[in-house]
């Protein structure tokens, strides 16, 4: 598994497993293959694609994409909003979402009831 404990001024694909430790100045993509593990900051959109896994501790600046067959865990905060569209989120109820939460299509959305979300949309 890859660390990073420092920070990346660039766009970054996860690929492989992956965490975060430090900050990543740019936008993140995860695709198949890709476990990325957000204990520190991202200044810029995640988003993760088919096959892609992510479980956020940490800072998302911007907004966060769950595509057709990604899955991702939410336990830290989005500055934007969230989009799922066919794939599978969590949102815990230690989160926060500063923007607006959506689902289209088919996909699966959970929100804890403790979780602080500025608008449930379906």
């Amino acid at each position: 598994m890859r660390e990073e404990r420092g920070q990346l001024r660039s766009d970054i694909i996860v690929h492989e497993p992956f965490t975060l430790w430090g900050s990543i100045a740019g936008n993140v993509r995860v695709i198949q293959g890709g476990k990325l593990y957000v204990r520190g900051a991202i200044y810029g959109n995640l988003t993760v694609e088919y096959g892609g896994r992510v479980h956020v501790y940490g800072n998302v600046s911007g907004k966060l994409i769950v595509h057709d067959g990604a899955k991702v865990i939410h336990s830290g905060i989005i500055g934007g909003d969230v989009l799922n569209t066919d794939g599978r989120l969590y949102i815990e109820g230690v989160a926060t979402v500063a923007g607006r939460v959506k689902t289209k299509g088919t996909g699966t959305t959970v929100i804890e009831p403790k979780a602080t979300v500025k608008t449930r949309a379906k």
